[in-house]
């Protein structure tokens, strides 16, 4: 079986992330992002983002359009 996860390098985590173990990590692979949480080490779901969805979505967070407030 093939572990997604693989697929993506430099995982790092969101320099946003908390020190209370709500990390956020992204990693890198040739056509796309992946997404994922620390907390499942390694092995848990990862959203999967295109180059060009990830750039909007990071304007747009930086706008505050998904703020929770």
């Amino acid at each position: 079986m093939i572990n997604i996860r693989d697929q993506f390098r430099d995982w790092r985590k969101s320099s946003r992330s908390g020190n209370n173990h709500d990390c956020v990590e992204v990693g890198h692979a040739p056509d796309s992002i992946g997404i994922g949480d620390t907390k499942q080490q390694g092995v848990g779901p990862i959203l999967v983002f295109g180059h060009a969805a990830w750039s909007e979505f990071l304007s747009e967070a930086k706008h505050g359009q998904h703020d929770l407030n």
